[in-house]
């Protein structure tokens, strides 16, 4: 059956959930998929125009025979009462193109985030299944007209599909106060991008205390701050994109190094010797289950977090430690420091957290 995927994330970025599930589905089904790019869903906000285009997998740029992708023409102005009208006007071509790929056999669609897009799609295009693959709270991180906009289409999405998955325990709850058709597929990680499980150090190495991702407002500074202040013999690394500036100067022993590809920050992380996962709690963070913390641990690294999302039911977790306020940040990092995991439980845990097993996992009806 050939699929229909509304992406929250372009194709030409680096390698995440959506990539990997129409490579799955395809794996499992041999159908051609249509991939829809996404196109702003909120009214723009100055930082907008100060952000640089994420740095792209080279592998996503280029673009399977089985997978057509489709970019849509939009204007930010989705939250405005009445701008459906509008938009609906830029999304002709699309509408037939989607109509011409459904005709020719039974479609399932699959929608990665809320959008008058997807919900149009589902009034036109006869689907024999629709999914809604919830990746993130989508509201929270919104604000004003903007959220109540995305509220209120989540709400009319979950009302027109035929299931919902949640990627972590505390989404599942929130999306089951809506409806009771919510199964759980956490995160998982990517093994092929990853080194050889005996090509890693699992050693001492560098001492360093490293974290790979987007410092937002999600991003918590102020522990940062205080757990380079503790172990100030320690360097402490953070790779990523800088959207939130630090409240203070940094301590001298806080690197911070700007985005590179997926490819090299997977080698970065390589050479930490614990992964930092340092984020505020707050409804952002309540529903994340993060991939960060798949990707640590299938390098063998321990894993300093706060009690966040999918985290916070990760304290009795092997190579974990979660901080909370108060929390003796001296011995948090000595300990974490002084862990090691070997090639075995390297090689297990990668075994567990496959994107494919994830999936496969799934009572999705109807995939043949």
């Amino acid at each position: 059956m050939r699929m229909i995927y509304l992406s929250p994330v372009p194709w030409a970025s680096f390698s995440q959930r959506p990539h990997h599930f129409v490579s799955w589905y395809h794996n499992q089904t041999g159908a051609p998929v249509l991939w829809i790019d996404p196109y702003p869903t909120r009214l723009p906000t100055l930082s907008d125009f100060r952000r640089n285009p994420p740095v792209a997998d080279p592998q996503s740029v280029s673009v399977p025979p089985w997978l057509q992708v489709c970019k849509p023409r939009s204007l930010p102005i989705e939250p405005i009462p009445g701008s459906a009208m509008l938009l609906k006007r830029l999304w002709h071509n699309l509408f037939k193109e989607a109509a011409a790929f459904s005709a020719d056999g039974p479609c399932m669609m699959c929608i990665g985030k809320p959008s008058e897009l997807a919900l149009q799609l589902l009034a036109l295009v006869p689907a024999s299944h629709a999914v809604y693959d919830a990746m993130d709270d989508f509201p929270a991180f919104y604000q004003g007209l903007s959220r109540a906009s995305m509220e209120r289409r989540q709400a009319q999405l979950i009302r027109r599909v035929s299931s919902v998955l949640a990627s972590s325990s505390a989404l599942r709850d929130r999306l089951l106060g809506m409806t009771d058709q919510v199964e759980l597929a956490l995160n998982a990680c990517d093994m092929h991008g990853l080194a050889p499980v005996e090509n890693l150090d699992l050693g001492a190495k560098q001492q360093v205390l490293g974290y790979v991702g987007t410092l937002g407002r999600w991003f918590d500074w102020d522990l940062v701050i205080a757990l380079a202040q503790a172990n100030p013999g320690n360097r402490i690394r953070l790779i990523g994109p800088l959207f939130t500036p630090p409240p203070c100067v940094l301590p001298a022993n806080i690197e911070l190094l700007p985005e590179c590809p997926h490819a090299s920050a997977i080698e970065a992380m390589a050479m930490f010797s614990v992964g930092l996962i340092p984020f505020k709690l707050n409804r952002l963070t309540a529903s994340v289950d993060p991939i960060k913390y798949y990707e640590y641990r299938a390098l063998g690294l321990p894993v300093i977090s706060t009690r966040f999302g999918e985290m916070a039911l990760r304290a009795q977790e092997p190579g974990v430690w979660i901080v909370d306020e108060g929390a003796d940040l001296r011995k948090t990092a000595v300990e974490a420091l002084a862990s090691r995991s070997d090639c075995a439980t390297v090689h297990r845990f990668r075994e567990t957290h496959l994107w494919a097993q994830r999936f496969s996992a799934l009572n999705l009806k109807n995939i043949k």
